[in-house]
């Protein structure tokens, strides 16, 4: 009598009268080592630090290259962070919608991120209302206590941090900027949300105050939303505007194409700060450089993922300026741009 081996056939008939018996022993042998390793990566990935992005803008094209996504993958690598081997990164954009944005904060939280770095004014606001505990490394504002994210700048207490974008010497440094390269203007458009601002009264009468001196006269015009834009523009040609001073906040950035375009249609200097606002028309802009602020507050992440609390991280200022001027826009108005103000230039559009 043969004896009855495991795993042979003799085996099996011996067993159960089951044909497929002699198939499911390897069958799920080999499904276990193909299915052992996708667990295993898994479970490895969910181990690992996850950090959420939360932004107002679009995500990152050719044509929107996003200097703070470029900001924030350059301080990863600088800090030797690699996706998928030692970080998991969260990314959530609200293309410009700000009803979004509470929605996209909320799927942060659910899934537990450790930090939510917050890209704006709106994106910090989210994220504070979905969250009191999880940190939030935020770059956005010009005084933080005023705004109402910190107590301090050299301790901000509660769960944020983070980095601004302005301060008032650079609102007065561009209107110097426009005197200089164009001594003949005066009458000064100031296109704004006086919502996103917050205290806009204040926020005009310092412009104000800085306009004088250099011989130039402010109008305020006020914007909430994309139906403003035309009214706005329609105020300016009244007042005979001679250039357009653009507030960065959610609605001018969203629709900044669309207002750089009415500019140069309307023969207006146009001037603001980020980087993006000339890569979409504007004459010039002149600002902190995001792309550093953005490889900064990874450091402020690092920090956090480290142990740190974010309410014992001072807020920190921008310390690196761009300047950019668009030569395609200088040449549609048919005005030449001085060649001091091209030496002084960090970037020239041509």
């Amino acid at each position: 009598m043969k004896t009855a081996t495991p795993g042979s056939a003799t085996w099996c008939a011996t067993v159960s009268a089951t044909p497929a018996c002699t198939r499911r022993p390897a069958l799920a042998w080999i499904v276990g080592l193909a299915v052992a390793p996708l667990l295993a990566g898994a479970q490895a990935r969910a181990a690992l630090p996850r950090i959420g992005i939360l932004s107002f803008d679009g995500a990152p094209s050719s044509t929107n290259p996003g200097p703070a996504d470029q900001g924030f993958a350059l301080g990863l690598r600088e800090l030797g962070y690699v996706e998928g081997q030692n970080i998991v990164v969260e990314q959530r954009y609200a293309d410009g919608r700000p009803e979004r944005l509470a929605e996209l904060a909320a799927e942060l939280v659910q899934l537990k991120v450790a930090v939510i770095l917050a890209g704006g004014p709106a994106p910090r606001e989210a994220a504070r209302k979905a969250t009191s505990t999880i940190p939030i490394v935020t770059i956005s504002g010009t005084d933080p206590v005023k705004e109402g994210w910190a107590r301090s700048l050299a301790r901000p207490g509660g769960n944020v941090t983070g980095l601004t974008v302005s301060f008032d010497e650079l609102n007065a440094k561009r209107l110097e900027l426009l005197k200089q390269a164009f001594p003949g203007v005066v009458r000064v458009a100031l296109l704004l949300d006086p919502v996103e601002i917050g205290d806009a009264k204040a926020f005009v009468q310092a412009m104000e105050a800085s306009a004088r001196p250099l011989g130039l006269q402010i109008q305020v015009l006020e914007v909430r939303g994309a139906g403003d834009v035309d009214a706005a523009f329609s105020l300016a040609r009244q007042h005979r505007a001679q250039a357009l001073y653009v507030v960065t906040t959610n609605t001018t950035v969203t629709h900044r194409a669309r207002i750089a375009a009415l500019a140069t249609g309307d023969r207006l200097l146009s001037i603001s700060s980020f980087p993006q606002m000339a890569q979409a028309g504007f004459l010039m802009t002149y600002g902190a450089d995001i792309e550093d602020l953005a490889r900064r507050a990874i450091t402020l992440m690092d920090k956090i993922l480290k142990g740190a609390r974010p309410g014992d991280l001072p807020i920190e200022q921008p310390a690196k300026f761009q300047l950019i001027v668009n030569l395609k826009t200088a040449k549609a108005l048919g005005i030449t741009i001085p060649q001091s103000l091209l030496l002084r230039a960090d970037e020239v559009i041509e």
